[in-house]
C-alpha cells in the first residue's frame, strides 16, 4: 500500500532516537521522547487550500524538522507514519 497526501499534507518518517554514552554504549530510543526530526516519505500536490494559494516547498527525502504535538499518526505495513500539514514542518536541514 502507499500513502497519497491531498492538499499541502506531507508524510513524515519519524528518525530514530538513539543515544551512544561517553564509553560508547548505544542506548535505544524506545525510552526516551521521540525527536521532531523526520524524512519526508510523500507530499500532496499542493494548490489551494482553505482559499489560499499553496506552494509546497519540501520533497521527498528531505529530512526536517516539525511541530511537536502535529499531525496524525498512521501505521501502515508495519511502519509508523505522520501526516502533517506542510505549515507544521518549521525548518528543512540541509548538508
Amino acid at each position: 500500500m502507499k500513502l497519497v497526501p491531498l492538499g499541502d499534507r506531507v508524510v513524515l518518517k519519524q528518525l530514530v532516537a538513539e543515544e551512544t554514552t561517553k564509553s560508547g554504549i548505544v542506548l535505544p530510543g524506545q525510552n526516551k521522547e521521540k525527536p521532531q526530526q523526520a524524512e519526508v516519505i510523500a507530499v500532496g500536490p499542493g494548490g489551494m487550500v482553505d482559499g489560499k494559494e499553496v506552494a509546497m516547498q519540501v520533497k521527498v527525502g528531505d529530512q526536517v524538522i516539525f511541530s511537536k504535538y502535529s499531525g496524525t499518526e498512521v501505521k501502515l505495513d508495519e511502519e509508523e507514519y505522520i501526516v502533517v500539514k506542510q505549515s507544521d514542518i518549521l525548518a528543512i536541514i540541509e548538508g
